[in-house]
């Protein structure tokens, strides 16, 4: 029997968010149902609200969560009722060129679930990054479900997004060794989730840039070696002077702006890698002298995602997360109600959190 469920929708640009009854239908072929138990409030769910991703409202927002299947359709081998998981959006698909090469990592195809969730008059509902986990209950391609060790839901959710995306970015893409030096501008959840990352990789110097020193508090937190005031002085010369002159072999961009990769360009060293994360609107661009590019090698990469593969990565972030070496209770500033999303857009919007966690 379907299920009627409370759960948080933006029913249209710009307007406050609401929380309503949803019908989650039963699981078909491929597909799972499963009860969430936490979920992250992350900036992409304020870019859906805000008309940032595409006009498909209503959306059900909340995509950063970890729960228990309550039940699998036809076909499902994944994973089976009473499996704690965390929620992904890249289901892959083993089909595609990406995958044939060894590298679903980069799957181009990844998958939803097929039925769609509605409101109680049969409206469609759009489910953030097809996962829709502001919700009591969610309905999810079985592939998006990545089984872990039983852990704290409101921590380990975490890297169904955000932290793995910071951390796969220092890691993954960057590829950060052991006795490099780091540089990350931006210390919201994303760029603290690349210190952190840095550290368990072992680089030594690790250099956290933001214009707000609460958040290179906070960056200290996970790993940082060194703050840079990016309001108080110049973070490119700040960054050469802590790396010999010479620039970080890493630099992590969790900003998305155009000024702000213009500086993490020039903060890398000669053959530096410098790894984009944060999300640009898509009106900006960016400008840099061709001789430049040329002439300081390395490479310039964008990190989706992390790079990551759920079901290699999540798997071994919540053991290291279980042995205490990656600190995910610190992400979690505040744990909230499924009606205090709105307030805690606000929050996150100011500035005041790492993450609310929605727990249910």
């Amino acid at each position: 029997m379907p299920s009627t469920v409370k759960g948080v929708i933006a029913r249209s640009k710009k307007a406050p968010v609401e929380l309503v009854d949803i019908i989650v239908p039963d699981p078909g072929p491929g597909e799972a149902v499963v009860q969430i138990q936490a979920c992250g409030v992350c900036h992409t769910d304020l870019h859906y609200r805000e008309g940032g991703i595409n006009d498909d409202f209503p959306f059900l927002l909340g995509h950063e969560a970890a729960g228990v299947v309550e039940a699998v359709g036809d076909g499902v081998t994944e994973v089976a009722p009473g499996d704690f998981v965390i929620l992904n959006w890249r289901a892959v698909c083993g089909q595609c060129r990406a995958c044939h090469k060894g590298e679903p990592q980069y799957c181009f195809a990844t998958h939803n679930a097929t039925q769609k969730m509605t409101l109680t008059d049969g409206t469609e509902l759009s489910p953030a990054l097809g996962i829709g986990a502001f919700a009591e209950k969610t309905l999810v391609a079985a592939g998006q479900c990545t089984k872990v060790a039983d852990a704290d839901p409101a921590a380990v959710g975490l890297l169904g997004c955000g932290v793995m995306a910071g951390f796969g970015a220092a890691v993954n893409t960057g590829g950060v060794r052991r006795g490099e030096s780091i540089a990350v501008f931006g210390c919201g959840g994303v760029g603290n989730a690349a210190i952190a990352g840095a550290q368990v990789a072992g680089a030594t110097t690790i250099i956290a840039v933001d214009v707000d020193d609460t958040k290179l508090e906070w960056a200290k937190q996970f790993g940082a070696t060194h703050t840079v005031n990016a309001k108080n002085e110049d973070p490119v010369a700040a960054i050469r002077e802590l790396t010999g002159g010479f620039g970080a072999d890493v630099v992590v961009e969790a900003v998305g702006r155009p000024e702000t990769y213009e500086q993490a360009f020039y903060a890398r060293d000669l053959a530096g890698r410098v790894v984009l994360v944060g999300v640009p609107t898509p009106d900006l661009q960016v400008s840099l002298p061709m001789i430049e590019i040329f002439g300081r090698g390395g490479a310039l990469k964008s990190s989706w995602y992390g790079d990551c593969l759920p079901t290699r990565d999540f798997p071994m972030l919540v053991e290291l997360y279980k042995q205490g070496r990656l600190d995910l209770d610190a992400f979690v500033t505040e744990r909230i109600g499924i009606g205090d999303v709105e307030e805690a857009f606000e929050k996150m919007h100011g500035g005041k959190v790492l993450r609310s966690v929605v727990v249910l």
